[in-house]
């Protein structure tokens, strides 16, 4: 039975039966416009497996209020079902207020997706829902003046795990990272690593107003000197200092990732992409097309007939460029390279920007939905209930690697994960370090070693076995059990949807919840051998979906703890 199957056959059923009601209430058909019905997983258990709002969506239609329309729907699709394949299927449904409909599955339906957990195993959860779609998710492009922050770890955790699980999804995937490598801010940090090599030869200067304050400044110049002595002691020209900056800090910024589990597949150059002439050709593209016009000396993009609130420069008097042109032409760059849908992760500070990129793209010609912009709000650290602060600037920021080497990098990305993107994240080291059921990763990690001892044991006895009989499986706990696991496909789903990694976590929370529950009340291993088999079977597929989440989320699976 494939996912989506069955969630396809009610869907269907439940259209055709909401469209039945409105021709019996003798609505023409002509006017009835397509019906969408949506199904979602009830937060409350007694609602059922699956619930729907159709009834509150077309009620207006059926001038009838959403729980009387509700009630017809019902008695359309008792009839329906009891005539298809969903008989078998579908146990009773029920109509709750305000007009929800709400689906109870049968038992031995439910028991069936231990069968499909056991042949799918490690893809159980798949689909084929982004059907080989070309995706480009761009995310940390943290500018390489220093290290990376906590901040720049919650985009690369969320980018990274938002990447897994679209891949899963079928979607064909590219993890990219802009690098941000010329400019007003790579100048300042050679003129800072400049300031700091003479420094080291007893030669005072002035520290620049805007410079890195930070002693990784120094641990640059410290490299430097290593490597040229005094050869630059006489030489105004910072580029050498510049770019020697640049290399020590991107090889940092690449260490930090993979000690994250972060991997890129390319890192584009800014400087690259001007000196390849695209940045003027992507401004010359929008000027064929009329968006582009000269004022004060500057050339300005006509971003406010695209929603923006107001027009913006692309290039100043100078004849420089201001953020927006690159941008726009790395953008344009990323369409010709066959990327249907855009993914683009970035910091709070870029919330204005949206609206901009957003212009672009609707006056470049591409549809306006092919681009997502998130924006990933920020991180608080507390360390005994104190905050710890943070800026790059001054040199007093807390580093991802900091936070990593503290609680270890499983810990550090789920923590990163536990709230919505667009929701800030309080981040608490002390509770993130014990080993305790109030660590919610610990909670989830130690439901998985747990699983895997008892299969051990299960092992040593040769008790383990394929084999399982369904009707054994009736206490209250199971069939939660059994509920929860059906739901991991429709979850991660719902977690590409909506991009929000989020919801794959809590999901997780929520089975390592019912699994703990289920076995504080029953013995797995007993007297009763086929008892026993059957509910081994059942406590390996929990630790298959566990280990499938967990994986998506980049979080590795302890077997002892």
């Amino acid at each position: 039975m494939h996912h989506g199957g069955i969630e396809n056959d009610i869907t269907l059923t439940l259209e055709g039966s909401a469209l039945e009601v409105l021709a019996d209430l003798g609505i023409a058909p002509a006017k009835i416009p397509k019906i969408k019905a949506e199904l979602e997983i009830p937060k409350e258990k007694s609602h059922g497996d699956l619930a729907t709002n159709i009834a509150m969506k077309g009620c207006g239609l059926a001038r009838k209020t959403p729980l009387e329309f509700a009630g017809l729907i019902r008695e359309k699709l008792d009839h329906n079902i009891s005539a298809s394949i969903l008989k078998k299927v579908i146990d009773r449904i029920e109509v709750k207020p305000p007009g929800f409909i709400n689906f109870f599955l049968n038992k031995n339906y439910l028991c069936k997706v231990i069968l499909e957990i056991k042949r799918k195993k490690y893809n159980f959860g798949r689909s084929g829902m982004g059907s080989g779609i070309k995706l480009q998710v761009e995310f940390v492009s943290a500018n390489p003046t220093g290290p990376l922050t906590i901040a720049h770890g919650r985009q690369a955790a969320i980018g990274d795990s938002l990447a897994n699980i679209l891949e899963f999804l079928g979607y064909r995937i590219t993890r990219e990272y802009y690098l941000n490598d010329e400019g007003v801010q790579m100048d300042t940090l050679g003129r800072s690593i400049r300031i700091r090599y003479l420094e080291l030869f007893g030669k005072a200067a002035d520290f620049p107003q805007d410079g890195y304050k930070g002693s990784y400044v120094i641990d640059i110049a410290r490299q430097f000197k290593k490597k040229y002595g005094r050869k630059f002691i006489k030489i105004e020209d910072i580029n050498a200092f510049t770019n020697f900056g640049l290399r020590w800090i991107l090889n940092d910024i690449k260490k930090d990732l993979k000690g994250f589990g972060v991997k890129f597949d390319l890192w584009y150059s800014q400087k690259a992409l001007r000196k390849s002439g695209k940045v003027g050709r992507a401004i010359s593209l929008l000027k064929e097309k009329g968006y582009i016009y000269e004022k004060d000396n500057a050339v300005w993009f006509r971003s406010s007939e695209f929603g923006d609130d107001k027009d913006r420069v692309v290039f100043k008097s100078d004849h420089s460029t201001t953020y927006l042109a690159p941008d726009i032409a790395y953008h344009l760059e990323k369409y010709k390279r066959g990327f249907k849908k855009i993914i683009d992760i970035w910091g709070p500070d870029h919330h204005g920007y949206v609206p901009r990129i957003k212009a672009a793209i609707k006056a470049l010609g591409f549809p306006e939905d092919s681009l997502s912009v998130l924006i990933v709000q920020l991180a608080t650290l507390y360390r005994s209930g104190q905050v710890v602060s943070m800026s790059t600037r001054a040199g007093e920021f807390v580093t991802l690697r900091e936070v990593v080497d503290e609680v270890g990098k499983d810990v550090a990305r789920f923590s990163f994960l536990s709230r919505k993107v667009t929701s800030h994240l309080d981040f608490d080291l002390d509770l993130l370090k014990k080993e305790s059921s109030e660590n919610p990763v610990y909670y989830i990690q130690y439901a998985h070693a747990r699983i895997w001892s008892v299969l051990e044991y299960g092992r040593e006895k040769h008790i383990l076995s394929a084999k399982f009989d369904s009707q054994l499986l009736k206490e209250e706990e199971e069939l939660i059990l059994l509920r929860a696991l059906r739901q991991f496909p429709i979850i991660v789903a719902l977690s590409g949807k909506t991009l929000e990694p989020y919801i794959i976590l809590q999901y997780l929370q929520d089975l390592a919840k019912v699994f703990h529950c289920f076995y504080t009340k029953h013995r797995v291993v007993g007297e009763d051998l086929s008892l026993t088999k059957s509910r081994l079977v059942l406590i390996d597929c929990v630790r298959i979906v566990l280990a499938n989440g967990l994986r998506l989320l980049g979080v590795s699976l302890p077997k002892k703890m």
